[in-house]
């Protein structure tokens, strides 16, 4: 399941209805054009999530991405494509952790303990992964643009240090990484230099930030978005009730 969406990805990123990391919109709306179209939706058949809060509950549904969301469509994927022998290997690992943890931890301490491990590398994922990402454009056309440049504008780094390679396991060069896919991140360093020159040589914009205001525009881009959702979401009820009242 997840090399089927994470190949997606990285061919197409953030392409509407052809990235799988934009078709979120039971929790999250991106963008310009998915908070339209969303709202259009909601203003239609009703039921919706207050997206004009996205950027709060952002602190709630990132943790549980891994505990929850990942549990569940990896075993949902192995059943659905009748992959066994994947969910054999992920039955025994359950079997083996609360065979064992129970022993030193007990079994409500195994509990927690896996749940606290699970929301700890969920929060870390998408935090890590939806700075490079989430506050890039997000568009309907993959036609206009070659794929290098289309790499290059749904996507940006985080500036490198020390720190930041450790934090991010490299990843904080997500430009090269979507680039050079197979490269081994702890290389991807070393191919910044050619990127560079290449966007200098064709005037690419290559986008690189601080870890700080990386994680912060995050939350910008998800107020944004839900701000929009809202008052297109309000324009289209209000007109929707003018109609009826004047028929």
């Amino acid at each position: 399941w997840w090399n089927n969406m994470h190949f997606q990805h990285h061919s197409k990123p953030n392409v509407i209805d052809k990235d799988p990391d934009t078709r979120i919109e039971p929790v999250f709306v991106l963008g310009d054009k998915i908070p339209k179209r969303a709202a259009e939706k909601n203003a239609k058949y009703g039921k919706s999530l207050p997206y004009d809060l996205q950027y709060l509950y952002f602190f709630i549904a990132a943790p549980l991405l891994f505990p929850v969301y990942f549990q569940f469509m990896t075993i949902r994927h192995a059943i659905k494509r009748k992959k066994w022998m994947d969910l054999a290997w992920l039955t025994l690992y359950y079997v083996k952790f609360f065979a064992l943890m129970p022993l030193k931890l007990g079994f409500l301490g195994a509990l927690k303990f896996h749940f606290f491990l699970r929301v700890f590398e969920g929060t870390w994922f998408v935090v890590v992964t939806q700075s490079n990402h989430v506050v890039m454009d997000v568009s309907d056309d993959d036609t206009k643009l070659g794929w290098f440049r289309m790499q290059l504008k749904a996507t940006c780094n985080i500036d490198q240090s020390y720190f930041n390679d450790w934090f991010t396991g490299h990843l904080n060069f997500q430009i090269e990484h979507h680039l050079f896919p197979m490269m081994p991140r702890h290389n991807l360093y070393k191919i910044q230099p050619d990127v560079l020159e290449l966007c200098r040589k064709y005037n690419i914009e290559y986008l690189s930030k601080p870890m700080g205001r990386a994680f912060l525009d995050i939350l910008t881009s998800l107020e944004k978005s839900g701000r929009m959702w809202r008052e297109t979401y309000e324009e289209l009820m209000n007109a929707s009730n003018t109609i009826k009242s004047n028929t």
